[in-house]
């Protein structure tokens, strides 16, 4: 009997904020499970409640010197001006909060069991997981610990040897690059927005090292997106033959997102994840950034029925309508008069348009031709 996809989720994100005025002040993971069982998507049985990593486990990739520093900050809730220079923490990016521990090693915790739940092969979503920024020994861009690298070393822990990383995030993955750029069993492929923070991963392919980065302009649109999925991602994945595959679904490359000049709608991502399905046994789709509420909730949520092979109703019940009537997103002009189909429907209009001959050009340069 095939294996039904795992959703891996906690309460834990539910009330945890980076802070009033912090991009992460927006409920994300909570809306998503809220929606999936609103929807009759999440049964009991499929979810997974995440554990929390021990300092011991984050060992295996973040130096021991600063998980300390890290669980110190949360104990004390504050950190000294040379724990702030060393380690990034206590920053307007990385601030002092109270779960500032607890949370991100929750979603590291999830990302380690994935590789264990993935050892026979299978599926298995983690929206809170794609903190893709974290380095070793220092908090980066609002992502205290990389679970993105522990998934990877984890599935390679329980027999994947062949890796591959997607990551449409509107950001670099610089912390993934850091720990897997040099490592050929590791196909690494980041379709991220040019000359935004933290303002890496210039377009360059580099099929010996098997990492590919392409830079794309502000506007991408859906018609650009499936090109760079029909022409560089699919075709990358299926000749590299991974034992195990790692998607990181950013929603902060959607149109309404406050943090990017990208336009996909969250058709796309579901486009991506739906074109990679059959290209490995083991599966592991990951959430990422995402800033505007509704965006991310309706995109996570659209990804896990996909996963599942289920259709999102054209309107909503009630009951989910409900869930994303009582979003707030203040203190953004995006929030204070939010369109009627972020209410009703999962699904954004497709957002076609123009195919720009810079995209083709830069998909070639990433390529070789």
């Amino acid at each position: 009997m095939e294996k039904r996809p795992l959703f891996i989720g906690s309460e834990i994100y539910r009330g945890s904020t980076y802070g009033a005025w912090h991009p992460l002040r927006v409920p994300r993971v909570s809306t998503v499970m809220d929606l999936s069982r609103a929807l009759g998507w999440l049964p009991h049985d499929v979810y997974v409640p995440s554990p929390r990593a021990k300092p011991s486990a984050l060992h295996v990739w973040h130096d021991p010197d600063y998980v300390a520093a890290l669980l110190a900050a949360e104990t004390t809730q504050t950190v000294s001006d040379a724990v702030r220079e060393i380690y990034g923490l206590g920053t307007p990016s990385n601030p002092v909060f109270p779960e500032m521990y607890r949370r991100p090693a929750t979603a590291a915790g999830g990302a380690l069991l994935a590789g264990e739940l993935l050892a026979q092969g299978g599926i298995v979503h983690h929206p809170a997981g794609g903190t893709h920024h974290g380095f070793p020994n220092r908090a980066n861009g609002f992502c205290y610990l990389n679970d993105p690298v522990l998934a990877l070393l984890s599935l390679r822990y329980h027999g994947a040897a062949r890796v591959a990383y997607v990551d449409i995030d509107a950001h670099h993955p610089d912390g993934v690059e850091h720990a897997f750029g040099e490592d050929p069993e590791c196909l690494m492929i980041s379709v991220h927005e040019e000359g935004r923070w933290p303002r890496t991963g210039h377009t360059a392919g580099d099929a010996e090292r098997q990492t590919y980065n392409l830079a794309v302009p502000a506007g991408l649109n859906d018609s650009e997106m499936g090109l760079i999925r029909d022409e560089v991602i699919a075709p990358l994945v299926t000749d590299f033959a991974p034992d195990a595959l790692v998607i990181q679904c950013g929603s902060d490359a959607i149109e309404e997102d406050p943090q990017s000049r990208l336009c996909l709608s969250n058709g796309a991502h579901r486009d991506v994840v739906s074109a990679l399905m059959g290209a490995s046994p083991r599966l592991l789709v990951l959430g990422g950034g995402g800033y505007n509420p509704w965006s991310v909730g309706r995109c996570w949520t659209g990804i896990w029925g996909v996963l599942n092979g289920f259709d999102a109703p054209d309107v909503l019940p009630d009951a989910a309508q409900d869930i994303l009537r009582a979003l707030r997103f203040d203190g953004n002009s995006r929030g204070r008069n939010p369109p009627e189909h972020w209410f009703t429907t999962l699904h954004d209009a497709p957002r076609s348009g123009v195919m720009r001959a810079d995209i083709s050009a830069r998909i070639n340069t990433l390529l070789g031709g």
